[in-house]
């Protein structure tokens, strides 16, 4: 069946990498150590406190109000445009069924000279 190819970067230098990279098996661990990594004469800096995961989107009682409003008031004007839709398809399905009626009159009515 199909193959898929793996699309490659051609470098200015002429050599040719592929752009997916295959994974090995080590994994890198970060430096935990109280020495730092890089072997300078410095002082380590202490490790940071764990940082308190808050919600992503915190609201007061007037934006939670807001919302609400907004939500609703979407909620409206989509129904509104949807009602609108089908009542004219509605209505073009009424005409479109009187038109034929009509025609259907005309051309079975005997009286008519040909």
């Amino acid at each position: 069946m199909l193959r898929p190819r793996i699309p490659i970067n051609p470098l200015p230098s002429g050599l040719v990498t592929p752009l997916v990279q295959p994974a090995t098996d080590t994994t890198v661990e970060p430096n935990r150590s109280s020495v730092p990594a890089c072997g300078c004469d410095h002082t380590p800096t202490e490790a940071a406190q764990p940082r308190i995961q808050l919600p992503a989107v915190r609201l007061t009682p007037a934006g939670l109000i807001a919302a609400v409003a907004g939500g609703a008031g979407i909620v409206l004007v989509v129904g509104a445009v949807l009602v609108s839709m089908l009542l004219a398809v509605a209505i073009t399905g009424a005409s479109v069924a009187v038109c034929a009626v009509v025609l259907r009159s005309l051309l079975n009515n005997p009286n008519i000279r040909r």
